[in-house]
C-alpha cells in the first residue's frame, strides 16, 4: 500500500491516490462511486465523474470528505484512513494557487471561552461542505449568521471558519474583514475599499487595481475563480455592502454576520441564532468567572443568568467583571443587577447599553418611537393588533414596523404572528421611554387597556358571554373581529397573560374603569377553561378598582363575580361574604336584576353548604325579580340551579321541569355551553330515575356539544356521567374506560373532580358489582350569575 505521508504537494498526493486504486485491484470509477457514497457525510449518491475528477493530475484542490470516502471504499483500515486524511490536509496547506497569491490565513483568533452552539456549528459546517449529488459544479455557498446584538455571531462564524480549515476545506485562501456595519465611531466600510484591500492581499500590484468598484469586483471574482477560498464578512450593514464581496467560484464559501436580515441577498442561506440555553449560560460563567465560584453559589448564578436573559455578551461582560472582582460574591452582584440591570452589565470600558444604542440609532424615527413604546407593554409578547393600539397607528403600519424590527433583530417571532422582546432590550426600551416620554405618560397604557376591553368584549361575545353594559363607544375604535366561537376562545388563550399584565399596569396608572372591565370581559373564558386560581387575582383587583372609582354598580358586579369564583373554588366563607356585600349594594341602588344575580350566586353557596331548601328559596326570589327580556339568560341560570337543588331534595319532577325550561331558554338564546350543561343535568336526573337509555343518549349529546365548544370540563363531566350509567347497567369495563378518560381530562385541568373519577376507579378494583347511589359521585353543580 502506498504511503500518503511521502506526498510533498497536491500532485504527488493525487499520484499516490492513483497507486492506492491500483493496489485495491483497479475498481472502475462507477464501482468506486457506488462504494464511496455510503461513506460520505451525510451518505448520498456520488457521480462516477466526481470520483474520476479526484484522480486527475493538475487539480488545485480536493474534497476532503470525498477523498476519505474513496480511501475507505478502497479497503483501507481506520488507522490508514486517518493517515490519508492527515496527508490530504497537509498538501492542501502547501498547495500553490498558480500565481503569486499563496495561502492567506487571515482568520481572527478563536476565543478560548467559546461555549456551546453545537447544533449551530453542525448545521453551518454541513451547509458549507454540502455537494450536489450530480457532480456538477455548484454555486458559491453563502451563509448569513444573523441575530440580535451581543448574541455571539462573530465568535460562531470564526469557530466555523477554523473548524472548516482544520478539516481541510477552503485551505487555499482565507480572507476576513470587519465591515463595521454597526460602529459608534466610524462609518460602515466602503465595499470598493474592501475590494482594493482584498486584491492587494491576493497579490495584485497597486497600480493594476482598477478604479471603479465594478471593475474591482470583476477582478476579485476572477482571482478566486478556481480557489478554495473562505471569505468571512463580519458585521455587515446590509445586502448592498456585501454583494460585490461575494466571489463567483463554486469552490468558495462566504460567511457573513449581521444584526440585520440579509434575506434579499441572492443565494444566501440565513442562520438565525438565539440566546444561550441555561446550561450554555452557566458554562460560560464558569469558563470566565471560575467554576468554583459558580458551583459555590448556584442560586445566585441562576439569578445572574436570568438577569442577563442568557445573552452571551451580557454573560461574558458580567463574568469578566466578576473575575476582576474576586472579593465579590455572586449573590451581591446579582443584587446589583436587580437594582440596575443594564448599568450593572459592564466590564472595564465595555458595556451592554452602547451595543444596543448602535442598533437603535440605525432606525428611522417612526420606528424608534414604536420601539420605545414597546417598553410600555407589560406583557410577554405582542401582535400587530396590540401594537397598533399601543402606538395609535393603523394595523398595516404596525405590521410593517414589526417586520422591520424583526429584520433588525430587535424583536423575535417564535410563534407565527406573535413577537417578543428580549428582556434586556425590553429594559433598554423602557429606559428610552423614560428619557423621551410621551406627552401624557398614561396614554400608552390607556390605549392598551382600551384595546384589551374592546377586543376582549368582542371575543367574549363570540364565546357566548352576555353583553357588558357601559363599554364606551370609544372603546370600539379598534376591536378585533371574531367569526366563530373557536376564534374567540383562541384569542383569550393567546392573550391571557397579556390581559393580566395590562390590567395590573392600568391599576397602577389609576385607570379604574379599565381595570374592572378587563376582568368582566374575561369571566366567560375563565369559566369555560376552569382557570379560577389564575382569575382570582384578576377579579380581586377589579373589586378594588371599582371601589376606587366610586362606582357602586361596578363594585356590586365585581363582588358578585368574585363570589362566583370563590364558591367554584369551594371557598364558601369568602363566597358568602362577597355575595352578601353585592346583594346589599344592589338593594341600596335599587337594581332588581343585580339583586337577582347576587341571589343566584348566594343560592349556589348555600347549596354547597348543604342548605338545599334555603337555596331553592333564594333562587325562587331571584326568579321573581327576573321578568324583562334582557334577563332571560339569568332566568335560565336560576332555573337550572333550582333544578339541581330540587333533585337533591328528592323533588325529581320539579328538577326536570326547571331544567327543561332552562334548556329551552338557552336554545332560544343560542347559548351552547348553557345548553350542554342543562343536557348533562337532565342526563343525571334520568340516571337517578334509572332511565338508562335516556341517560346514555343525553350524556352522549352533552359530550358532542362539549367537543364542539372545546370545553374540557363539560366533556370530562359527560364522561364521568357516562361511566356512572355504564356501572349502573353492570357494564363495568365500559364504566372504567369512561372514568379513565374523565380522569385524564380533569387532571389535565388540575380540577378537583379528578378525585371523584379516581375514587370510582379505585372502588371498582375490589368491589364488583357496584351498588351505586348519587352520593357516590359529584352530581351536577350549580352555575353562576347569568353565566353557567
Amino acid at each position: 500500500m502506498p504511503d500518503p505521508g511521502k506526498a510533498t504537494d497536491l500532485a504527488e498526493f493525487i499520484g499516490l491516490l492513483g497507486e492506492l486504486r491500483v493496489w485495491a485491484g483497479m475498481p472502475s470509477y462507477r464501482t468506486l462511486a457506488k462504494q464511496a457514497g455510503p461513506f460520505m457525510k451525510p451518505p448520498r449518491v456520488v457521480s462516477p465523474f466526481t470520483v474520476a475528477d479526484a484522480f486527475k493530475a493538475g487539480r488545485r484542490r480536493l474534497d476532503l470528505d470525498l477523498v476519505v470516502a474513496i480511501v475507505r471504499a478502497l479497503g483501507v483500515d481506520a488507522d490508514g484512513v486517518a493517515r490519508w486524511r492527515e496527508a490530504c490536509v497537509k498538501v492542501h496547506g502547501l498547495a500553490k494557487t498558480g500565481g503569486p497569491v499563496g495561502v492567506f490565513g487571515q482568520l481572527p483568533a478563536e476565543l478560548a471561552t467559546f461555549t456551546g452552539r453545537e447544533d449551530e456549528l453542525t448545521r453551518l459546517i454541513e451547509t458549507a461542505t454540502r455537494r450536489h449529488d450530480s457532480g456538477r459544479a455548484r454555486t458559491v455557498v453563502i451563509s448569513a449568521i444573523e441575530g440580535m446584538a451581543g448574541v455571539g455571531k462573530t465568535q460562531l462564524a470564526v469557530r466555523v471558519a477554523h473548524e472548516l480549515v482544520r478539516a481541510g476545506h477552503f485551505t487555499d485562501v482565507q480572507l476576513h474583514v470587519n465591515l463595521r456595519g454597526f460602529d459608534p465611531d466610524v462609518p460602515p466600510a466602503d465595499p470598493a475599499a474592501v475590494l482594493e484591500a482584498f486584491l492587494r492581499q491576493l497579490g495584485v500590484p497597486a497600480q493594476q487595481i482598477p478604479v471603479s468598484r465594478e471593475e474591482r469586483a470583476g477582478m476579485y471574482r476572477d482571482r478566486l475563480r478556481e480557489s478554495g477560498a473562505l471569505i468571512l464578512l463580519d458585521n455587515a450593514a446590509d445586502e448592498d455592502q456585501v454583494r460585490d464581496l461575494i466571489p463567483a467560484g463554486p469552490t468558495c464559501l462566504v460567511l457573513i454576520t449581521s444584526r440585520r436580515s440579509l434575506a434579499g441577498l441572492d443565494g444566501v442561506t440565513p442562520h438565525r441564532i438565539d440566546t444561550f440555553t441555561d446550561t450554555e449560560s452557566l458554562d460560560l460563567l464558569m469558563r470566565i468567572a471560575g467554576r468554583h465560584r459558580v458551583t459555590a453559589e448556584p442560586e445566585a448564578a441562576t439569578r445572574i443568568v436570568e438577569y442577563c436573559d442568557r445573552l452571551p455578551l451580557a454573560l461574558a461582560l458580567t463574568a469578566a467583571r466578576l473575575r476582576s472582582r474576586p472579593a465579590w460574591s455572586l449573590a451581591e452582584h446579582a443584587d446589583r443587577m436587580q437594582a440596575g440591570r443594564l448599568e450593572a452589565i459592564r466590564a472595564g470600558g465595555r458595556a451592554i447599553r452602547p451595543v444596543f444604542d448602535l442598533s437603535y440609532r440605525g432606525l428611522a424615527e417612526p420606528l424608534r418611537r414604536v420601539f420605545r413604546l414597546l417598553g410600555h407593554h407589560p406583557g410577554p409578547d405582542f401582535t400587530p393588533a396590540l401594537l397598533a393600539a399601543l402606538a395609535d397607528i393603523p394595523a398595516h403600519e404596525a405590521e410593517a414596523a414589526l417586520e422591520q424590527l424583526q429584520d433588525d433583530n430587535l424583536i423575535r417571532q417564535n410563534t407565527p404572528g406573535r413577537y417578543e422582546l428580549h428582556d434586556l432590550l425590553r429594559a433598554y426600551a423602557a429606559e428610552l421611554t423614560d428619557a423621551d416620554p410621551e406627552p401624557d405618560p398614561t396614554a400608552p397604557v390607556a390605549r392598551l387597556a382600551t384595546w384589551a376591553v374592546a377586543t376582549g368584549h368582542a371575543a367574549a361575545r363570540a364565546i357566548g358571554a352576555p353583553p357588558l353594559s357601559g363599554v364606551p363607544a370609544a372603546q370600539a375604535a379598534r376591536p378585533g373581529h371574531f367569526a366563530s366561537y373557536d376564534e374567540g376562545l383562541a384569542w383569550f388563550d393567546n392573550e391571557r397573560q397579556n390581559l393580566a399584565a395590562i390590567q395590573d399596569s392600568a391599576a397602577r396608572a389609576g385607570l379604574h374603569r379599565h381595570v374592572w372591565q378587563i376582568a368582566a370581559v374575561q369571566k366567560e373564558f375563565c369559566i369555560t377553561r376552569q382557570q379560577f386560581n389564575d382569575f382570582l387575582a384578576v377579579q380581586q383587583l377589579a373589586v378594588v378598582a371599582a371601589q376606587a372609582a366610586g362606582d357602586q354598580a361596578a363594585e356590586a358586579l365585581m363582588l358578585s363575580g368574585l363570589g362566583s369564583i370563590h364558591w367554584r373554588m369551594d371557598r364558601l366563607d369568602e363566597a358568602e361574604d362577597s355575595c352578601l356585600r353585592a346583594l346589599k349594594i344592589y338593594r341600596t341602588v335599587v337594581d332588581p336584576s343585580g339583586q337577582a344575580s347576587a341571589l343566584i350566586d348566594y343560592g349556589a353557596v348555600q347549596g354547597q353548604r348543604g342548605n338545599h331548601e334555603h337555596s331553592v328559596t333564594l333562587l325562587t326570589q331571584a326568579l321573581d325579580l327576573l321578568h324583562d327580556p334582557d334577563s332571560r339568560r339569568a332566568r335560565a341560570t336560576a332555573l337550572q340551579n333550582r333544578g339541581v337543588f330540587h333533585q337533591r331534595l328528592g323533588h325529581l319532577a320539579q328538577a326536570f321541569a326547571d331544567t327543561q325550561q332552562a334548556l329551552a331558554i338557552y336554545r332560544q338564546l343560542n347559548y351552547r355551553r348553557g345548553e350542554a350543561l342543562a343536557i348533562g343535568n337532565l342526563a343525571f336526573f334520568h340516571l337517578v330515575n334509572t332511565d338508562l337509555d335516556s341517560a346514555f343518549d343525553l350524556f352522549r349529546e352533552q359530550q358532542h356539544l362539549a367537543l364542539l365548544l372545546s370545553d374540557t370540563f363539560v366533556q370530562a363531566d359527560a364522561l364521568l356521567g357516562t361511566g356512572e350509567t355504564h356501572a349502573t347497567a353492570g357494564n363495568f369495563d365500559q364504566a372504567r374506560h369512561a372514568w379513565q378518560q374523565a380522569l385524564h381530562l380533569f387532571e389535565k385541568m388540575s380540577h378537583p373532580r379528578a378525585a371523584a373519577a379516581q375514587q370510582r376507579l379505585d372502588t371498582t378494583e375490589n368491589k364488583w358489582p357496584i351498588p351505586w347511589t348519587p352520593t357516590d359521585w359529584a352530581a351536577p353543580q350549580p352555575t353562576g350569575r347569568g353565566e353557567p
